[in-house]
């Protein structure tokens, strides 16, 4: 996926006039200088299993607790930078969108401009769900603005679903070159798109439901994932140049630093979820699947408990970033406190059975496990269903399963490791204090009184 481009310098050696000579010998007119649209959007795109692969997300949902070195999973109160995806997939998104000579050869240019501005969103998204409020209308300004303004969540989501419905209307027929998450599928995009409306919409189901349901409604209508196929994947290759960050950790680096947690092995390993076999191996010890405490701070080691699943974390292993599964469970949440009039337990059998074929490739004996009392749905319970059925599937995205967590409070028992609770956000970057001082003061007095604490809460969680 990754390519290397290297600019060739052509000398001109002429047996005539050379009159352009100090114009033409660093210009070669069959490779490019610079980065071509879709080339800046595939290198955007390389920075998306950064937005799931991540130790400390996977603790925020508590999948995974520390073997040795305890320290992340105990919340210590520390910032987090945000300044990455700036730097690097933003600013390569913004500088397609605001290019003025994209090349058609790579595809429609509304349709690079479509998939740019859609990716775009997706990141925002991420970054304003776990920080809040940040810089969004004055950022990627480069030096026409080294200190922009921070804007509200509540302007953010709104203008992100005018900006995803804006994406898809300006598509046209045809294909874009160099994708490597759809291949160009523009009906991809499209669908992705409206999917991540759906979810957008559903997070403000505690804050804003009148409008919740209507943009979830809006972006049902316009079509969204209908198949595992239609599922943001990205893929690793067997290849050290673009391999998985957990192959990278575990097997390059032999740190065997993290285990299944107590509360997903014990939600998990007394209903036969075929799924767990996936998420983790049998401990060592004694070849059963057993459950690390999380937040336990004694000497552990490695043999009693389960750790990463070989798959989890093989070389090219897939990250999961938005999945039908997801969005079923979605339509199960959305059926259930009458948004829509779908059949909340269809919805959420299937969304169980599509997590399983997307974990395991086979859904073979998924009548029998929805049979069990501890899965089957129960329409009195709709939501607490739901959401913990939705956390056992959003494995190893943490992220995203610890937003669902602070919108629902769903699962409901995960631990407080010495007293301390799970944060409810990210706290800004240190040098935001330092380099943006006055914007940075302001939006953390505006919605936290002052205090850039991790216990703050954003503005749909309220």
């Amino acid at each position: 996926m990754k390519k290397t481009y290297i600019i060739i310098l052509s000398i001109c050696l002429a047996f005539t006039g050379c009159d352009n000579f100090d114009e033409d010998i660093n210009v070669n007119p069959n490779l490019p200088s610079e980065a071509s649209g879709t080339q800046l959007i595939a290198n955007a795109q390389l920075f998306l299993p950064g937005l799931s692969s991540s130790p400390y997300g996977e603790f925020l949902a508590q999948y995974l607790a520390e073997t040795q070195y305890v320290g992340s999973s105990l919340y210590p109160q520390e910032s987090s930078s945000f300044y990455g995806y700036y730097e690097g997939p933003l600013k390569n998104l913004q500088t397609v969108i605001e290019s003025e000579d994209l090349n058609g050869n790579d595809g429609p240019v509304p349709n690079q401009l479509a998939v740019a501005r859609i990716l775009r969103a997706y990141f925002y998204w991420n970054i304003t769900d776990r920080w809040g409020d940040v810089p969004y209308t004055e950022a990627l300004m480069g030096s026409d603005n080294f200190t922009p303004a921070y804007d509200t969540q509540e302007f953010i989501y709104n203008d992100l679903f005018e900006e995803l419905k804006e994406a898809t209307d300006m598509m046209v027929a045809g294909s874009i070159e160099n994708d490597i998450v759809y291949g160009g599928d523009m009906s991809k995009w499209r669908k992705f798109a409206n999917s991540i409306r759906l979810i957008m919409a559903l997070r403000l189901s505690e804050v804003d439901a009148s409008k919740a349901e209507a943009e979830f409604n809006a972006a049902l209508n316009d079509g969204v994932f209908t198949s595992n196929d239609d599922n943001l994947v990205f893929r690793h290759l067997a290849d050290a140049n673009n391999q998985n960050y957990w192959y990278t950790e575990v097997v390059d680096r032999n740190r065997e630093w993290w285990a299944l947690t107590e509360n997903l092995v014990e939600e998990m390993k007394p209903v036969n979820d075929p799924r767990l076999p996936v998420y983790g191996d049998p401990a060592r010890a004694n070849e059963e699947f057993v459950g690390l405490k999380y937040g336990e701070e004694d000497n552990i080691g490695t043999e009693e408990f389960s750790l990463l699943g070989s798959d989890i974390i093989a070389q090219d292993a897939p990250v999961y970033l938005m999945t039908y599964a997801e969005l079923l469970f979605a339509r199960a949440e959305a059926a259930a406190r009458g948004w829509t009039d779908e059949d909340a337990a269809a919805n959420y059998n299937m969304a169980v059975e599509q997590s399983i074929l997307q974990w395991t490739g086979s859904s073979e004996g998924i009548d029998d496990f929805l049979a069990q009392q501890e899965i089957a749905f129960d329409p009195d319970n709709a939501i607490e269903k739901i959401s913990n059925q939705r956390w056992v599937h959003l494995y190893m995205f943490g992220y995203e399963a610890w937003s669902e967590w602070r919108r629902t409070g769903f699962p409901n028992d995960l631990v407080s490791p010495n007293g301390v609770d799970v944060p409810t956000r990210l706290s800004y970057p240190d040098n935001e204090a330092f380099n943006n001082t006055a914007n940075y003061e302001e939006a953390v007095q505006r919605q936290f009184g002052g205090e850039d604490s991790i216990y703050g809460q954003v503005w749909w969680d309220q």
